[in-house]
């Protein structure tokens, strides 16, 4: 069975490299995806509040033979609870759900800067690090600008941000300043959402040439960029093939030529904007 690499945060904490997703997966798909991942040799499983699938990820976490110390659970706050004492009594709720004592990673969701509450909620998120219930800290979908404000104002520098990275929005000047701070980048939507990227004719060139998917191409490429990767799909073999990617590696030339795509641009709302509650 393979294993994922682990990277080692910057509080010291090791993640597993690739992870699941479970965005718009609903309950069954999510326990049933939770469980098919931890058989292929997924040890790192990434839900939110907003999904409404934490129950079954706790459900998963239940019914797997996979020790909980092995599993690594990231899950995330959203805006309407963004907020110092709101922040605390959401954390507890999402606990109860998944039916876990300590956390291993905690993001808040997005920036929401109209709400002007990220920097209070980051000062909870603080507390309940130094409180011993999650074990790392970290954003989602934060610009620099969102990162140099609560680093500031709280002098705790987050673990992860995850943000949206695929070959054709590749955000590298955000990248390049995490890499600064030693933050590391998990990415979502890492396929760019399975639309035209998949048929880039790169790619099918490259699958060729290793004797692979596009899709286990484009992941490879995250593992090499060294980003955290969460891809998701409710299709159990799919969650098996995502896993296939540590037996080949993309070459030089392989890396140069992603890395020259052009940029379309993201597909999922601008940080700068987004703050749906």
């Amino acid at each position: 069975m393979s294993q994922s690499p682990l990277l080692t945060l910057n509080d010291g904490v090791h993640i597993p490299q690739v992870g699941l997703g479970v965005w718009q997966l609903d309950d069954k798909q999510t326990e049933a995806s939770s469980l098919a991942a931890l058989d292929a040799g997924y040890r790192h499983i990434d839900t939110a509040k907003i999904y409404g699938n934490e129950e079954a990820v706790g459900r998963a976490l239940k019914n797997t033979s996979v020790p909980r110390d092995e599993i690594f659970i990231t899950t995330k706050l959203w805006n309407a609870d963004q907020g110092y004492e709101s922040t605390l009594k959401a954390f507890d709720a999402s606990m109860k759900r998944l039916g876990l004592e300590t956390l291993d990673l905690y993001l808040i969701h997005w920036a929401a800067p109209q709400l002007q509450k990220y920097k209070d909620t980051w000062r909870a998120f603080v507390r309940l690090k130094e409180e011993g219930r999650v074990r790392s800290i970290g954003v989602c979908n934060f610009n620099q600008s969102h990162l140099d404000d609560i680093i500031e104002d709280s002098g705790v520098v987050p673990s992860v941000n995850q943000i949206e990275i695929h070959p054709d929005f590749n955000q590298q000047a955000l990248v390049d300043f995490c890499i600064s701070r030693k933050i590391t980048t998990e990415a979502w939507s890492p396929l760019g959402q399975g639309g035209e990227l998949l048929k880039a004719p790169l790619f099918k060139q490259l699958a060729d040439k290793h004797g692979k998917e596009p899709v286990q191409v484009i992941l490879r490429w995250h593992i090499q960029a060294g980003h955290v990767v969460i891809p998701r799909s409710k299709n159990p073999d799919r969650v098996k093939s995502n896993f296939e990617i540590f037996d080949f590696k993309l070459d030089d030339a392989d890396m140069k030529a992603i890395a020259s795509m052009p940029q379309t641009g993201r597909l999922g709302p601008d940080p700068e904007t987004f703050n749906n509650a």
